[in-house]
């Protein structure tokens, strides 16, 4: 039961409510996470499950009040982990709930549960989310050789081919058939490097992960030069695909890996888009010189 002696003013009020439906919703989700794994990562998950729970109940004697989750946020993060994995997917609720506990410093001189809520949130649910095992991001070394080395070679390459042949398809066609042996490439040059290494990672599986990562991204950069006709149009829409490319993965290691977003978005932008220039200089004077256009 709520303190008689306690008086809780409506801005309070409303600030705890919006916290006990977080904790909620967050026992809802890592319950289902939970569901879906077997062995040490689900005990961590029904762990991290039950404290969220228990944080809620702990909001509920000062609201007094049931509070349902939002089942608009369980279904997307539900959709998040599908897509990134339960590493990400924890960081980033981690991360949301940074704000909440900014809250919670307010409460303490008040609320004395929320010292110990706050301790949990900071130093017990991260230290569990540190224990997650996902195969995955051992491979995120070999992801990044994938996406960048594509990213850098192809928005070059297409770049340099648009103002050298002036002619959609063929540049589309021309990205296509370098991308693909450019992946093979990659792919076999990863494996023999981590073979050689000897890490304690699998090669082969290093390799699909750049292979893989190497033709998602050649795809993404050429599909426009085969739907658009003008080929400069096309070019606009695959630069701007890689910098989503780029927006994408980078905030995925930002998260998983808990770094400043800013400097590698920026980096890698600069990298691509730096060589990409140099292409399209090349690819002009090449079509000038040459007489290709048509």
């Amino acid at each position: 039961m709520r303190d008689a002696d306690f008086k809780l003013d409506d801005a309070m009020l409303q600030a705890i409510l919006k916290t006990q439906r977080t904790e909620t919703t967050e026992h809802v989700i890592y319950g289902k996470l939970a569901k879906r794994h077997k062995g040490k990562n689900a005990e961590i998950l029904e762990r991290i499950s039950q404290d969220e729970a228990r944080h809620a109940s702990i909001w509920k004697k000062y609201t007094q009040r049931e509070v349902k989750p939002s089942r608009l946020l369980v279904v997307i993060y539900t959709l998040i982990y599908m897509l990134f994995g339960i590493t990400f997917t924890l960081k980033l609720m981690e991360t949301n709930e940074d704000k909440a506990q900014r809250k919670y410093r307010h409460w303490l001189t008040s609320l004395p549960e929320a010292q110990k809520v706050l301790e949990e949130e900071e130093e017990h649910e991260q230290a569990l989310i540190d224990l997650i095992d996902e195969e995955r991001l051992k491979y995120t070394s070999s992801i990044v050789l994938g996406l960048n080395d594509a990213l850098v070679e192809l928005t070059g390459t297409l770049a340099g081919l648009t103002f050298a042949l002036a002619n959609s398809r063929l540049v589309g066609l021309a990205g296509l058939i370098t991308g693909i042996a450019a992946s093979l490439s990659m792919a076999a040059s990863e494996y023999l490097s981590q073979k050689s290494e000897g890490s304690d990672t699998q090669p082969l599986k290093a390799s699909m992960y750049t292979g893989i990562a190497y033709v998602i991204t050649v795809a993404m950069l050429i599909f426009p030069f085969f739907f658009v006709h003008s080929p400069y149009i096309a070019l606009i829409w695959s630069m701007s695909n890689a910098l989503l490319i780029i927006a994408i993965f980078t905030f995925f290691v930002s998260i998983v890996r808990s770094t400043n977003f800013k400097p590698m978005f920026s980096e890698m932008v600069t990298v691509s888009f730096g060589v990409a220039t140099i292409s399209f200089i090349i690819g002009s004077l090449a079509n000038k010189l040459l007489g290709m256009s048509s």
